[in-house]
């Protein structure tokens, strides 16, 4: 994995040696309140920052079946994202901290996970993307959606289980989009397989990942499919379906790029299928979500008593919203989760409902959402507990 990463390292400094400077066209050295969000462009354009933030704050209360209930209060998301070009605008960067603790959790609880995405792109031509570092990988729709471009006021059941999240390596993009015609993109990803900021072992597999995305009726207004609810209210349908694709070679935890350690690594095999469609004001998404691993559970050498598995299963997500002319939106969503025979004894099937009312004052940057959610667990004994919560969110970014 080391030679690999360090003959990526190499490539990308013969690729920057081969290009020829390009000054672009002299802008402003700073700007504010304009579409280029704020930041500022060197003099002589050989370097370009945009700042942006985001704060996401939620309160609320949930209650267990049998158990006493509880309240909620946290700022659930605290981000600082910088972005621009070096250079020359075909030399771009994406960078994006994370400051709440939920953000900075990490397997020993002792070091600060604070990067999220520290990636740098070239651009080789109009359509072609070359992404170096660690991002998002192109997995299931709702994922590589911001968790600040939702219609709820968090990600599905499903989603925290089977997602493939972060990780580090090389990524690639080559997209063709017209809103008035058929529009396609295709991705794929060569990673390290254990998440973001992974430094504990040595590794000696890595994750293959690849995605397809098709707009049979042209490509949605404003990149529509990268955010919940219509905002845009589309003039004419516009439709999303992609499918993706990811193994991970000897992973070292229980969800891939996310979860506990494994005692042993093994092989992991992702599937997702993702559609969306949006027209004047509604929206209806549908995902299927599925992790396949041979040999699921890991025991421990020292301790056999003491077991790990990987979260096999497959789930599917449906929801439906509308965003009345105020901006005013209800959502409704359904949830279901089936975990394999082989971790059915320790893990729960799971039906999740959920209902939202949301107010997008400034679209997805400005918005107070509020959400009600009951979840049905079944155990493989045939009994089943009941978790419900009630929650409020505000967002605001920039």
């Amino acid at each position: 994995m080391k030679k690999f990463l360090l003959s990526i390292m190499v490539l990308f400094s013969f690729v920057a040696l081969a290009q020829e400077g390009t000054i672009v066209k002299k802008t402003d050295p700073a700007y504010l309140m304009s579409k280029k969000k704020l930041g500022f462009t060197a003099a002589d354009s050989l370097f370009q920052v945009n700042i942006g933030f985001r704060i996401q704050s939620r309160a609320g209360f949930e209650k267990t079946e049998g158990e006493a209930g509880f309240y909620e209060g946290e700022v659930r998301r605290m981000r600082l994202k910088l972005d621009g070009f070096v250079y020359n605008p075909k030399f771009g960067y994406k960078i994006e901290l994370g400051f709440a603790a939920r953000d900075m959790v990490t397997l020993d609880n002792k070091n600060g996970n604070v990067i999220l995405d520290a990636v740098m792109f070239y651009h080789p031509a109009k359509n072609w993307t070359i992404a170096f570092g660690q991002t998002k990988l192109p997995g299931n729709n709702q994922r590589v959606i911001s968790s600040g471009s939702l219609e709820f006021t968090d990600r599905t059941i499903n989603n925290s289980k089977f997602n493939i999240d972060r990780d580090f390596g090389l990524f690639f993009d080559y997209s063709k989009s017209n809103e008035k015609q058929f529009s396609y993109s295709l991705k794929g990803a060569v990673t390290k397989g254990e998440g973001r900021n992974w430094v504990k072992t040595e590794d000696d597999g890595i994750a293959l990942t690849g995605k397809v995305e098709l707009f049979p009726l042209g490509a949605f207004t404003k990149h529509g499919s990268n955010f919940e609810a219509d905002l845009e209210r589309e003039k004419s349908v516009k439709w999303m379906v992609s499918g993706a694709f990811s193994q991970n070679n000897k992973a070292r935890r229980t969800q891939g790029q996310l979860g506990s350690e494994l005692f042993e690594a093994r092989t992991i095999k992702s599937l997702f299928f993702d559609t969306m469609l949006k027209y004047n004001g509604w929206t209806a998404i549908g995902a299927y979500m599925s992790t396949m691993c041979d040999d699921p559970i890991t025991v421990n050498p020292l301790d056999v008593t003491k077991t790990q598995s990987v979260f096999v299963g497959e789930g599917i997500d449906t929801q439906l919203s509308y965003v009345f002319p105020s901006n005013y939106q209800i959502a409704g969503r359904f949830s279901t989760q089936k975990v394999d025979s082989e971790i059915h004894a320790k893990v729960p099937n799971a039906d999740e409902y959920a209902v939202s009312l949301s107010k997008y004052i400034l679209g997805h940057k400005l918005k107070v959402q509020t959400e009600f959610s009951y979840k049905n667990d079944k155990y493989i004994s045939g009994n089943t507990n009941g978790t419900w919560y009630v929650r409020g969110q505000v967002e605001i970014g920039l």
